[in-house]
């Protein structure tokens, strides 16, 4: 999977116990559309990217909110219980290449 587009907020960054680092992003995408009176319409979808150890260690250091970015990676599932005991489904990006784009924020 390839996406293109524009962090929502800057990193959230963790470092594991064994000495992992992982960075959490949102990517916002743009789809542009026509509807059925011929007007273009633009349609925003949030993606939530994971990064892992070198790549976390970029985000960190080089993008904030706004800053646009090219990855390729594959979907990942996982599920959660939260403490009211109900379970969450997410659906994540895990990168595997990272092209930061534009200027530096």
């Amino acid at each position: 999977m390839r996406l293109t587009g524009r962090l929502g907020a800057a990193p959230e960054m963790k470092e594991l116990e064994n000495e992992k680092k992982v960075a959490k992003i949102s990517l916002a995408t743009h789809y542009y559309r026509k509807n059925g009176k011929g007007e273009t319409v633009e349609e925003t979808h949030w993606h939530q990217l994971v990064l892992w150890n070198q790549q976390a260690d970029i985000a960190e250091k080089y993008l904030n909110k706004g800053s646009q970015i090219a990855i390729e990676g594959r979907l990942a599932n996982r599920f959660y219980t939260d403490k009211d005991g109900e379970k969450h489904y997410v659906t994540e990006v895990v990168v595997n290449e990272l092209m930061l784009l534009g200027k530096k924020e």
